[in-house]
């Protein structure tokens, strides 16, 4: 994998989530906050969950304390700080992944688990499992969604792409 792809899966990250947040903002807020079968509870919790791993993730790449205590530590009750943050957080994840050239992606990083131990792992497959572990709480809160009267916008990475192609057209036109 190259530099680029994580670029391109950065870039997706944030059009995903910016859709995802969008149509969560047209939800009242107890549906948003809404005990639902999921397993951080809600779409609050869900979503949570979500930039909490990013800030530990991050936080272990940039040599940096995250401040988080759990994987189910709600960050922000609301959904506008929510989206602030999660808006930040894309910002923060596609500057550090912009910085990354073939050696920084080859390297290990060397960290402890929130239970303190130690592991290394290549930052290819760190990076790697941050997009996929969006991808893959993206589609539960994608899913908690399709329970609400709010129909979710497809958020497949072709979609993405397909867009991404039409503006670049456009801009060439």
């Amino acid at each position: 994998m190259t530099p680029e792809h994580f670029r391109t899966l950065a870039r997706y990250n944030a059009w995903a989530n910016r859709h995802l947040y969008d149509a969560c903002a047209a939800l009242s807020d107890a549906e948003f906050r809404k005990p639902r079968q999921a397993f951080f509870g809600s779409i609050l919790g869900t979503l949570n969950h979500v930039l909490v791993a990013d800030r530990v993730w991050l936080g272990r790449l940039e040599g940096v304390p995250s401040g988080i205590a759990a994987l189910d530590q709600i960050l922000y009750g609301d959904l506008a700080d929510l989206a602030a943050a999660r808006t930040a957080e894309d910002a923060r994840i596609t500057a550090l992944v912009d910085g990354y050239g073939a050696g920084e992606l080859g390297r290990d990083l060397v960290y402890r688990t929130m239970a303190g131990t130690e592991h290394r792992t290549p930052v290819v497959w760190v990076l790697s499992h941050l997009f996929n572990h969006q991808t893959h709480h993206r589609g539960q809160a994608h899913g908690l969604l399709s329970q609400t009267a709010v129909p979710p916008s497809p958020l497949d990475l072709i979609y993405f792409l397909r867009e991404r192609e039409a503006d670049v057209t456009a801009d060439r036109a």
